[in-house]
């Protein structure tokens, strides 16, 4: 048994840019089930991990995407926002800080799994970002931003575009 699993630390591989996007089927803060494979097909995607409802970075991060959702929806983005906590805690997190986007409760870690996102004792994945376009991987972020996500993904969107990166 190694170090990290006596700790209860899992480690993955993430798809790379390039591959296909994972594919798994979770559940929304409301209880509803959301195939991955058909948020996909809406255009392009955020997939992004974080360890813990309601907690200082969390929030922070989510905060950063909702105060861009409107120009990140411009973009054409749809948003999920991925950790293992339950329906309960989502809904309560994505009420008290007015997050308009869908958060998935992964409470058994089968998400984070699919893509390949440590997680620590099954309680919290590591915070990590993918953007998906046409069911692949076009972009990821191993060590994800708190504060700083929306202004990373927006990098990233221009990138993609071939346009030079937004003013900070």
């Amino acid at each position: 048994m190694s170090l990290l699993s006596f700790l209860g630390i899992t480690t993955g591989d993430a798809p790379p840019v390039g591959s296909p996007a994972p594919t798994p089927t979770g559940t929304a803060q409301d209880g509803s089930s959301v195939s991955f494979a058909e948020v996909y097909r809406s255009g392009l995607v955020l997939v992004y991990f974080y360890p813990k409802a309601d907690t200082p970075g969390c929030t922070a991060q989510a905060c950063s995407l909702r105060d861009a959702y409107a120009d990140l929806q411009g973009e054409g983005l749809t948003v999920l926002g991925v950790s293992i906590d339950t329906p309960a805690a989502q809904t309560k997190f994505r009420t008290k800080h007015l997050i308009p986007f869908t958060l998935i409760a992964d409470e058994d870690g089968a998400v984070a799994k699919a893509f390949g996102v440590p997680t620590l004792l099954g309680l919290a994945a590591k915070r990590q970002a993918f953007l998906i376009r046409d069911g692949n991987v076009v972009w990821s972020d191993l060590s994800a931003a708190t504060k700083g996500q929306a202004d990373d993904v927006r990098v990233a969107l221009a990138r993609l575009r071939g346009s030079p990166p937004p003013s900070a």
